[in-house]
């Protein structure tokens, strides 16, 4: 093959390596562009799962701390109710000592009985009864009649102290009875109401628990969201690392193409000014001169695709520079203004996430000290701050009014829930279908009457202070 034939081979290989060597990365500097375009979008999808994971794990920190509340609750009133039935107990234990009592006097009675009945018959003649006076009228001489008056005297005062003593009997025996019965009635009525509250409590509970179960599961299935957008993120992550690792070894294999096809060029150069300079003939010198003008021209098409390439290289360093798109998210907040509901509402307010509900609490200065209500020791204590003096039993409460329609309640009104009894439990509308009151769950907290356990515990009943 001639030296000129062998330039144009060599000049062409050039071209087609330099070609090749700068389109590739131009075309890869575009999948990176495209690859980090992806990567902003999961990555602000990566930002909203890991806001909406904060704000459920507040949810659940809430539910958590609404749980331990109920539970306390429960294991307070469990106490109670262990306290009333041993007060049930030690009073049956009462009773059955008051029955030896009554045996008792039921004996005394018995032997009273039996001296009046003697005492009759020590007075009786032929088989008949006879009274004091045909006593005393019968005697046969005054001085007869004198002793007769005198034990008819004595005999009167005997019957009517034992009489009088038989009726104190009676009256203690009646009195202990009706107190100890009074006292047993009043402890079964507690025991009825007080397993009758922890129904309402365990109720409470279960619909927290499920609403904790619903928030995990959900929190659980964006944090698996967070864990496939942040699993394609690297992915996304890697495959422009390897778009960029392959750049780099194309760039390198093609630069050491180009310095072997360049050292090629000028060694095919060198041989053939050697070739010039030993050869004497014109034919020679002028097929020298001809392969000087060829290498020449070669030489000056290799400078052009030199600067082409040049500029390629310019391009695609351009195209891979490209900057990266930013997501940015503003977030707004906005809290609900609370309207002015009246001293008796806003009275309360205080204790809201500070109490813990307690059956009878409320109505002692160290109870309201320590935040320890039942719901109508709560709704008496917050109309006092009013200046208003209600009743602290739901019952009395009822009739503390008028009673509206459900439709017109107001804030103030006092609304009543059927829980484990009717009207068992009582609070103060505050308005937007919520109401404040000292829950068996919760101590004193606004709870939602619209919707939920208290929509289905609503029965309606609404009454207006006087």
């Amino acid at each position: 093959m001639s030296l000129k034939k062998k330039l144009i081979v060599l000049n062409t290989t050039i071209m087609l390596g330099l070609g090749s060597a700068f389109a590739i990365p131009s075309v890869k500097a575009e999948s990176i562009t495209d690859i980090q375009s992806q990567r902003t979008g999961i990555q602000s999808d990566i930002s909203e799962a890991e806001q909406v994971i904060q704000q459920l794990k507040k949810e659940q920190s809430k539910m958590n701390a609404q749980i331990a509340q109920i539970e306390s609750a429960m294991k307070e009133n469990d106490q109670k109710i262990k306290d009333t039935k041993q007060e049930i107990k030690d009073t049956e234990k009462d009773i059955e000592s008051l029955k030896k009592e009554i045996k008792a006097l039921e004996e005394r009675i018995a032997k009273r009985e039996e001296v009046l009945k003697e005492r009759a018959l020590s007075f009786q003649e032929s088989g008949g009864d006879v009274e004091y006076l045909e006593v005393v009228l019968g005697s046969k001489s005054f001085g007869e009649f004198v002793n007769r008056v005198g034990a008819v005297a004595t005999i009167v005062e005997a019957d009517q102290q034992i009489l009088s003593e038989q009726e104190a009997d009676k009256a203690d025996l009646e009195k202990k009875q009706a107190t100890v019965e009074k006292k047993l009635q009043s402890l079964k009525d507690m025991e009825v109401e007080l397993k009758g509250m922890q129904s309402q409590i365990e109720d409470q509970k279960a619909e927290t628990v499920n609403m904790k179960a619903k928030i995990e599961k959900k929190e659980s299935e964006t944090e698996a969201l967070k864990q496939s957008l942040e699993n394609k993120d690297a992915g996304l992550e890697a495959q422009i690392a390897s778009i960029r690792e392959n750049i780099k070894k194309e760039e390198e294999r093609k630069a050491s193409e180009k310095a072997d096809l360049d050292r090629a060029a000028e060694e095919v150069n060198s041989s053939n000014a050697s070739s010039e300079g030993s050869s004497s003939s014109s034919n020679e010198e002028s097929s020298s001169s001809s392969s000087e003008e060829s290498s020449s021209s070669s030489k000056g098409e290799a400078s052009a695709k030199s600067s082409s390439k040049a500029e390629s290289s310019s391009n695609s360093s351009e195209n891979s520079s490209a900057a990266k798109p930013a997501a940015s998210k503003t977030e707004t907040s906005s809290k609900p203004s609370s309207a002015n509901t009246g001293s008796a509402i806003t009275a309360g307010y205080k204790y809201i996430g500070n109490s813990t509900y307690k059956f009878g609490g409320g109505r002692t200065a160290s109870d309201i000290a320590n935040g320890l209500f039942d719901c109508s020791g709560f709704v008496a204590w917050a109309y006092k701050q009013a200046g208003v003096n209600l009743p602290a039993s739901t019952d009395a409460l009822k009739g503390a009014g008028r009673q509206v329609s459900s439709s017109q309640k107001q804030p103030g009104d006092l609304v009543f829930f059927n829980t484990y009894k009717t009207d068992g439990h009582v609070g103060i509308y505050v308005g937007g279908g919520k109401f404040i009151g000292s829950q068996s769950s919760t101590g004193v907290a606004i709870a939602n009457m619209s919707s939920g356990y208290w929509a289905d515990k609503f029965n309606g009943r609404v009454v207006r202070v006087n």
